[in-house]
């Protein structure tokens, strides 16, 4: 693991490296000798403790350096990796020059949410995974920082006050209702109201911005942030209505004749946890990783000084799952007290799912890794009720599955058990089936997914979906993709 360093040895290195290329007109090879500039974060024994945000953002030397090392490739194949076709090489050379403002005003022509996406897209394997520096380098975690520098213009541009307010098409009379405040349904919200509809977004929770406030943990992503994205958009006009469970307080039928929408759109997202179906699931101290992280992030449940929502206290947790929500069920365990987080795995850390760098903060905060293991059972006191240990197999890894992971092959007389006082299952999720269940007019895949065509349009007339509700839990920028492609649809079917 590399020695952490601080923000100001990181802006020493940058401040050498300005220094360098201050003035000159550079080739491609100068541009690639350019080292990649080091995200700053917190020290991480002490941010292991805090909720504060982990990563630290680009100095302004930082991202101009960072910028310089864009080819500005003719065939921008970036944007091609990108779900919403951001301009990046047109972004990243305003970065370079230190036009900041000018920067994030290119990014927003096609993404609203660029402070969210900077902090929380797995860039390596979309636009970054594309990139020709990345190529070169035979490793996309080496090309250009795209993710950062997206992450730094917005933030500069929020921290100085400088945000205009999107302009709004003249009103075209028609009304569009988005159900579900994710990235998906907000993007539509956003798209659909330039284009002059009025707009209104059917939140079930009391806040907006769906797993981007329940799900991702205010170390990765401050709800500040999401609030921020929010207003603007009331700004631009869109109203919100909370509590409101489309399915049981309303339903989609009501909204578009009770309630006189023209269009609506379904973005309900994957809300349904997968367990393993093993013994002892139903032990007290066993969770989902989406009630667990929604307690910690939504209800704020780490602040007990000013929320009541109570919190499960262990000292000795086991997480169960290798993608980001399991290292951020991990992260949140040690803020919340443990002692001790092991995260169990089946495979090994090279065919974990989870972004490198979230891993790597996790390894930096002491989180244990139990790689090619795997929960049989999970232990509990029959007195109590409660969970003492998970009892696990151990295991090696055999041929490739369809997706080209090796499988894991169970080692004989390898059962073990691991002592600990909470289990979180962090295996996935469903697509939320109340929309589905409730709405038989929408057709949905054998996963419970609804089916859509390539316009996201639905089985039922007027009704588009889009984000995780069609995807299975996949990506904030994924999501926004689907909500982009919907709005252009919805917008226009309206304009006939």
């Amino acid at each position: 693991m590399e020695e952490h360093k601080s923000i100001e040895e990181l802006s020493k290195i940058a401040s050498e490296e300005l220094k360098k290329i201050e003035g000159k007109t550079l080739t491609n090879k100068d541009r690639m000798a350019i080292p990649q500039m080091e995200m700053p974060s917190g020290e991480p024994k002490v941010r292991a403790r805090q909720m504060t945000e982990v990563a630290l953002g680009y100095t302004a030397e930082q991202a101009v350096v960072e910028a310089q090392r864009c080819l500005q490739c003719k065939n921008q194949p970036c944007v091609n990796g990108c779900p919403v076709n951001v301009r990046i090489p047109d972004f990243i050379a305003e970065v370079a020059k230190g036009n900041f403002k000018g920067a994030v005003d290119i990014i927003k022509t096609t993404n609203l949410l660029p402070a969210i996406c900077g902090r929380v897209c797995p860039q390596e394997n979309q636009c970054q995974g594309q990139c020709t520096v990345g190529k070169v380098y035979k490793n996309s975690e080496k090309a250009v920082s795209i993710g950062r520098l997206e992450r730094f213009v917005a933030d500069y541009e929020r921290n100085n006050n400088l945000t205009t307010v999107q302009e709004v098409a003249a009103p075209t009379g028609k009304k569009v209702a988005v159900v579900g405040s994710g990235p998906a349904g907000l993007t539509v919200a956003a798209d659909c109201r330039r284009a002059g509809h009025d707009v209104t977004v059917f939140e079930a929770f009391h806040k907006a911005g769906g797993v981007m406030v329940y799900g991702i943990p205010e170390f990765r992503l401050p709800k500040e942030i999401v609030r921020k994205e929010v207003e603007n958009l009331e700004k631009m006009g869109v109203k919100f209505e909370y509590n409101t469970l489309v399915g049981r307080t309303t339903s989609v039928q009501q909204i578009l004749t009770d309630k006189g929408f023209d269009a609506a759109f379904v973005g309900t997202g994957a809300g349904l946890p997968k367990f393993f179906g093993i013994p002892g699931e139903n032990y007290i101290g066993v969770f989902s990783a989406n009630e667990y992280l929604t307690r910690a992030n939504l209800m704020k449940a780490y602040d007990t000084e000013r929320a009541d929502t109570p919190y499960y206290h262990a000292k000795n947790v086991v997480v169960c799952g290798g993608g980001n929500v399991a290292m951020d069920a991990a992260r949140m365990a040690l803020r919340l007290g443990a002692e001790n987080v092991y995260v169990v795995y089946r495979r090994s850390r090279a065919e974990m799912p989870a972004r490198r760098e979230e891993v790597a903060h996790a390894e930096e905060e002491g989180v244990i890794f139990k790689y090619l293991e795997n929960p049989v059972e999970i232990l509990g006191d029959k007195e109590t009720g409660k969970v003492v240990g998970v009892k696990a197999l151990s295991y090696e890894l055999g041929e490739p599955d369809e997706k080209g992971r090796r499988r894991p092959v169970e080692i004989p007389g390898s059962e073990h058990e691991i002592p600990c006082d909470a289990v979180i299952v962090a295996l996935g999720n469903n697509s939320n089936p109340l929309i589905p269940a409730t709405t038989p007019e929408i057709a949905t895949d054998k996963y419970g997914h609804i089916t859509v065509d390539e316009t996201q349009a639905t089985s039922m007339t007027k009704v588009w979906a889009g984000g995780d509700i069609v995807l299975g839990a996949a990506t904030v920028i994924l999501a926004m993709g689907e909500g982009r492609k919907a709005a252009a649809s919805i917008n226009e079917y309206l304009a006939k």
